[in-house]
């Protein structure tokens, strides 16, 4: 694993697309570290053959999760169709277009095929808290991925943006402490506890 800046990155990814039709980016991190901020930033670096993939629109529903008991967990490993997430990648490898499920977090539910990588687009930036996870069913993954990078930050500094974003959501400032450490937390550690090790770290304290 070497350490990499942002602009070292994009040059990185640049030299690999230029071998490849395609070329799959994960850009890994847990809740919090700035994953969608970062391959936003480097998309529009790239350019116009460059996209975004976000994971987030693989979030089960919250009547599936409630009949499953783990609503209150929403957002962990468990909550997610891995295995749908999975196939979506395999597809990417073929040629033409593919539509992907968003997520609306206003009305925190997926919105099907709204996403779209079209046959134009020669890097995916794929982004997500589980990208590098080591546990079925996301360790299948791997396979899909041409290179990988980890967004590392500091847990506190992750507690603090989590605690904040909850705050943003109107709750109370003890309430978001809790519901950041009893949920969020858990899956910033599991993430720190069962990820592979990628081609790439970058770091971001700030």
């Amino acid at each position: 694993m070497t350490e990499i800046s942002l602009s070292g990155l994009r040059a990185e990814i640049e030299t690999r697309a230029a071998q490849k039709n395609r070329l799959l980016v994960a850009i890994a991190g847990p809740p919090g570290s700035g994953k969608s901020t970062l391959a936003e930033d480097l998309a529009a670096g790239l350019g116009p053959h460059a996209a975004v993939l976000p994971m987030d629109g693989f979030h089960l529903d919250n009547a599936q999760l409630q009949e499953i008991g783990l609503l209150h967990r929403k957002g962990a490993p468990a909550t997610f169709d891995a295995e749908g997430f999975a196939a979506l990648l395999g597809r990417l490898r073929g040629p033409g277009a593919v539509r992907y499920p968003t997520f609306d977090r206003a009305a925190d539910s997926t919105v099907p095929d709204a996403g779209l990588i079209d046959e134009a687009t020669r890097i995916v930036l794929v982004e997500g808290n589980y990208l590098l996870l080591t546990t079925p069913p996301w360790s299948r993954l791997a396979e899909h991925f041409d290179l990988t990078v980890r967004l590392e930050v500091s847990r506190d500094v992750l507690l603090t943006r989590l605690t904040d974003r909850w705050i943003h959501h109107g709750m109370s400032a003890q309430d978001a402490r809790a519901r950041a450490e009893s949920n969020d937390m858990k899956n910033v550690d599991f993430v720190a506890e069962n990820s592979a090790t990628p081609d790439f770290r970058l770091s971001s304290q700030s």
